[in-house]
């Protein structure tokens, strides 16, 4: 229950804050760069320190530092709501993604330790990514109802019962066993957190500084020696955050790029089109919300369904038409018009949310068991870091065009295009990765 109540804040405040951003814009005084800020502040931080999170978790107790995350994310949802300005909101946004990477890791962990029986585990995990998918389901509704009776200070106000909550009923479970050896990578997480950090300031600053201007460059100089740092770093360290041999095999591989692809279009669509409802199509929050209801509560269908397809069909064919509903639905939305959007945007937005609830689950089993089972955890983390960076550039790169182009409508058409030929990429990389994943290799690695 308690790991249930963190996953489900987490996943409902990477959604409901779309629907607040036209709010939060003409409150703070905000332009479309100060907006990518506020949504990448939270995602930025958790795909930096997820890997981390999950090595404290087996250093310091999962139960340990779950209730520390747990409260840093309740202490900066606070914050958010009370936030007077765009920094100190963002900063917040910040902090709550450093403890949502602190208790995601840590809540599976404490799942494992409290059912060793495949069976109940297995039922335990379905309620825990259950209770995610109905977040990003009811995310954008709910917010638009908060909004619209109270402003959009509640959306982050509604975290604090949820997370005292959670606190409660953590407090209560055993103390686990800790792993002393494992060693905590500070110098790779410290580049992993420059390298992404700046090249997602590169992204959504070139168009207000300049892409030439002495800011930007000097992003792109110090972006390209993070990245280089951390590739040095973790190939000579013993204990590395993100061991890079999971690379070397061609399915894990695979497995990241599609799940960094699919966030990337999933979360870019979800911002570009919450901006465009409101500020275009003058929608209201709650309008907005219910625009998304569609292709949100396909999100938790796909999800749903996702692992009973992938044991009969395998996830060759069935993933490679999942990223063909992606191309499809943003073909569909490229055909809409402004007056009919509301309507002729429905079974777009239907095929988008089914791909994305259908692909998460699907590419994961495959994937974990490439890995041997005392390092799932680390795997499962850089699975994560991988949606959660897709999505940071989905917006960083979505928002650029929405400022660098107009009218917002030939900022919309470019983005669209280029979600189809991601799609279609997707598609081509893991039909090459996923060659010898068979129905039985899938269902070999689910009963594990």
């Amino acid at each position: 229950m308690a790991t249930s109540i963190s996953y489900t804040i987490v996943l409902l405040d990477a959604s409901i804050v779309n629907v607040a951003l036209e709010q939060i814009s003409g409150t703070l005084h905000s332009n479309v760069a100060g907006l990518q800020w506020v949504v990448n502040a939270y995602t930025l931080t958790f795909a930096s320190f997820l890997l981390t999170g999950g090595t404290l978790g087996d250093r310091l107790g999962a139960r340990n530092i779950y209730l520390a995350g747990l409260a840093v994310f309740t202490l900066a949802s606070m914050l958010c709501g009370f936030a007077p300005d765009l920094l100190t909101l963002s900063l917040a946004r910040a902090l709550q993604g450093i403890g949502s990477a602190m208790l995601v890791p840590c809540s599976l962990s404490l799942i494992n330790q409290a059912y060793p029986d495949p069976a109940r585990r297995a039922s335990a995990v379905g309620v825990w990514m259950g209770c995610g998918g109905a977040a990003m389901a009811c995310g954008p509704l709910l917010g638009g109802v908060l909004i619209h009776w109270f402003g959009w200070r509640s959306i982050f106000f509604v975290n604090l019962p949820l997370g005292l909550l959670g606190i409660g009923l953590t407090w209560s479970v055993a103390r686990d066993k800790v792993l002393h050896s494992r060693h905590v990578d500070l110098a790779g997480q410290i580049a992993a957190v420059i390298a992404l950090a700046s090249l997602i300031a590169v992204l959504i600053e070139g168009a207000v500084f300049g892409w030439r201007s002495l800011p930007i460059i000097s992003g792109m100089v110090v972006s390209g020696v993070a990245w280089t740092l951390f590739f040095t770093i973790e190939t000579r360290r013993a204990h590395p955050m993100l061991p890079l041999s999971f690379f070397r095999n061609r399915l894990f591989a695979g497995s990241a790029f599609v799940s960094m692809a699919s966030a990337f279009v999933f979360y870019g669509v979800l911002f570009i089109f919450s901006i465009y409802y409101q500020r275009v199509l003058g929608y209201s929050p709650l309008q907005t919300g219910l625009a998304f209801l569609p292709m949100t509560i396909m999100v938790a269908l796909g999800g749903l369904f996702s692992s009973r397809l992938v044991r009969i069909f395998g996830t060759r064919w069935p993933m490679c038409m999942a990223f063909g509903l992606y191309a499809a639905g943003s073909s569909g939305l490229l055909l809409a018009t402004p007056a009919s959007l509301y309507w002729t945007a429905i079974l777009p937005m239907l095929a988008i949310g089914l791909a994305s609830g259908f692909i998460s689950p699907a590419v994961t089993a495959p994937a974990m068991g490439t890995v041997d089972k005392s390092r799932a955890g680390v795997a499962a983390a850089a699975l994560n870091s991988a949606r959660q960076s897709g999505a940071a550039l989905g917006v960083a790169i979505f928002g650029t065009f929405i400022a660098a182009l107009q009218p917002f409508e030939r900022a919309m058409h470019v983005v669209l295009g280029i979600v189809a030929i991601t799609a279609l990429v997707a598609a081509m990389v893991w039909w090459l990765s996923a060659k010898r994943v068979t129905p039985a290799v899938i269902r070999s690695a689910l009963a594990e």
